[in-house]
């Protein structure tokens, strides 16, 4: 296993480059519609959304850096509280890791009445290889472009009757999708304006708590210690994801606000020997900071399996107190590489699963090379990269998602310093 010995000076370091950044999104953002960088008043509470009873709310584990045991101090906070109706004095992490990261708050503005599209018109200005976040709730898909979600961030929707949120966090690389039910009431998130650890903080809206996005959990305000649930999702290309569900929908650039979708403000950030932008702390220096993981946590046992391991196999299984088996597969672009969201090096897609089907266990493997397929030793059926059968005795069968991430290295080890890093045996 590869490990990193150093860092080098990296644009982003400089506060020039950072500014120039910041310029670009407030930039768009003060042109665009008026409204965009005003702050927005808290709705209020919703009724439960369909889909079922909304899950309880359960505490939330470990958020990262020090925990908080006294009150906390606002005086600590480095981040301006104007325009916020949050609850300062309660928290469960320091103030003063909180940093501004340019933009006001909702200065990144949410999506909160999304429109969609046909597969056929999404294939006219977005490449086979462009990277979407893939969801499936119910037998109902849906793909949210990063060539949008990266400035946007969040995106408010509801599909297969469950309210979720999808957001992406672009300095940490960290697509994460959550049902936004805390208890019976359907929660609508926006940005905060700010970072901790390089991650977004997102707030709901209902009582302006701020939450940690690589987490889902509440860490300021009078939700403070809730967790939002997590529901499964990857990062696939918009070629994969029409394969797999050819009747899906894809979020549409009409989302009313002027914004080059398509274009990558952050332009060479993608680079997993160079230091993340806008990151005050400690990297753990096991592998690269920028390196692609894929990430596990399952019942506190967390593990991550760097992309460089899964492109040179093509399937690797995993036992965890449950087993899964993460797929790779070439094919998709990365986002935050090339001057475009879709002139990015191809970087792959993965996949995380139950590797059982109708109560038997599949082992896996890949077969013919670095783009050739997935089979299951026991059938000898062909595998997408969506977990499904797509050829053999097994054709049809879809295995069971499993929640994982897709990060910068940087930014897992961050909340979850006591990862494991998969080695092959």
């Amino acid at each position: 296993m590869r490990r990193h010995s150093g860092y080098k000076r990296h644009p982003y370091d400089d506060k020039v480059r950072a500014k120039q950044i910041v310029a670009t999104l407030l930039g768009v953002t003060l042109i665009g519609a008026a409204c965009t960088a005003a702050p927005r008043s808290p709705k209020a509470p919703a009724e439960t959304g369909p889909g079922g009873p909304a899950p309880t709310a359960t505490p939330g584990g470990p958020s990262g850096g020090p925990q908080v045991t006294d009150a906390p101090d606002i005086n600590d906070l480095r981040v301006s509280t104007a325009n916020w109706a949050t609850d300062f004095t309660v928290a469960s992490v320091d103030l003063g890791e909180f940093q501004g990261g340019g933009p006001p708050k909702d200065g990144i503005p949410s999506i909160d009445e999304p429109k969609l599209e046909s597969i056929a018109d999404a294939q006219t200005w977005l490449a086979p290889s462009s990277p979407v976040i893939s969801l499936d709730i119910g037998g109902s898909a849906r793909a949210y472009p990063l060539a949008i979600l990266v400035w946007h961030e969040i995106v408010n929707d509801t599909l297969g009757g469950v309210p979720v949120v999808v957001t992406f966090c672009p300095l940490c690389h960290t697509a994460l999708v959550f049902d936004r039910r805390v208890a019976d009431v359907v929660h609508d998130f926006g940005t905060t304006g700010n970072l901790r650890f390089s991650d977004l903080v997102m707030y709901d809206r209902q009582t302006e708590s701020w939450w940690q996005q690589a987490t889902g959990q509440a860490i300021v305000g009078s939700l403070t210690d809730t967790k939002l649930t997590f529901l499964p999702a990857q990062i696939v290309s918009l070629a994969d994801f029409a394969t797999a569900y050819p009747n899906g929908e894809v979020l549409s650039r009409d989302t009313g606000e002027n914004r080059p979708y398509g274009q990558n403000p952050y332009p060479g950030y993608d680079r997993a020997d160079e230091r993340p932008f806008l990151f005050a702390g400690e990297i753990d220096g096991r592998l690269a900071p920028k390196e692609r993981v894929v990430t596990i946590d399952q019942d506190g046992s967390t593990i991550a399996i760097p992309y460089t391991a899964l492109d040179a196999m093509g399937a690797i299984e995993i036992d965890l107190p449950e087993p899964v088996v993460v797929f790779w597969a070439p094919g998709t672009a990365a986002a935050l590489d090339g001057s475009t969201i879709d002139a990015g090096r191809d970087v792959g897609a993965t996949g995380v699963f139950a590797p059982v089907v109708d109560g038997q266990r599949l082992t896996f493997a890949r077969t013919g090379g670095r783009e050739g397929p997935i089979t299951d030793v026991e059938t000898g059926s062909t595998w997408s990269i969506t977990g499904q059968a797509t050829d053999g005795p097994l054709a049809g069968s879809q295995l069971e998602p499993v929640v994982h991430g897709d990060h910068f290295w940087f930014a897992w080890a961050a909340f979850s310093p006591e990862t494991t890093i998969w080695s092959a045996p």
